[in-house]
């Protein structure tokens, strides 16, 4: 599993990362957050609003703070 967050780095983007790193230890997964901040590749992905989360190259959501426990049911959907 690949789990990117596309944004500039600002405090809306490290709440995303912040809560998927805590869903991920919370299920048990040895899973990398990446953050991807070059703007060039934020709109060649085609992503309008940041932070956007990324699982496996498809666009999960876009311009939202997903709690933790949310972050959790989409991880767990992902993985079957």
């Amino acid at each position: 599993m690949k789990i990117q967050i596309y944004g500039r780095g600002c405090p809306r983007c490290h709440d995303l990362a912040r809560n998927a790193e805590i869903a991920l230890r919370e299920l048990g997964r040895d899973v990398q957050v990446q953050h991807v901040t070059d703007i060039s590749k934020i709109t060649e992905k085609g992503v309008m609003l940041t932070p956007a989360l990324i699982i496996d190259d498809d666009i999960i959501s876009e311009g939202s703070i997903l709690a933790v426990e949310e972050l959790k049911k989409i991880i767990e959907s992902r993985s079957k």
